[in-house]
C-alpha cells in the first residue's frame, strides 16, 4: 500500500511539475515540446525504476516466503512422525 501512494504522489508530482515548469516558461512552441518530450522522458525512466524495485521487492518476498514455507512444512512433518511415532508405542 505504501509503494502504491508513492508512486501515485511521484507520478502525480512529476505531472503538476511538469504543467508548471510549462505554464511559467516563455518559451517558443518548439522549445516547449521538446521540454514536454524530455520531461515526460524523465518521468518514463523513474517510473521504470519505481516498477523495477517494487518488481525486485515482490521476488525478495517471494524467496522468503518459499523458504519459511520449507522450514514450517519441516517442522511439521517431523512433529507428525513423532505423533506416529508415540501412537505406535502404545
Amino acid at each position: 500500500m505504501a509503494t502504491e501512494d508513492c508512486f501515485k504522489g511521484f507520478v502525480v508530482g512529476g505531472l503538476i511539475g511538469a504543467a508548471l515548469g510549462i505554464l511559467y516558461a516563455p518559451k517558443s512552441g518548439k522549445e516547449t515540446r521538446e521540454g514536454i518530450q524530455h520531461s515526460a522522458e524523465e518521468l518514463l525512466e523513474r517510473a521504470k525504476e519505481q516498477f523495477d524495485e517494487a518488481a525486485r521487492k515482490i521476488e525478495q518476498l517471494a524467496h522468503w516466503e518459499k523458504e519459511l514455507y520449507a522450514e514450517k512444512k519441516g517442522k511439521v512433518k517431523k512433529a507428525l512422525e513423532a505423533g506416529a511415532e508415540v501412537l505406535n508405542q502404545t
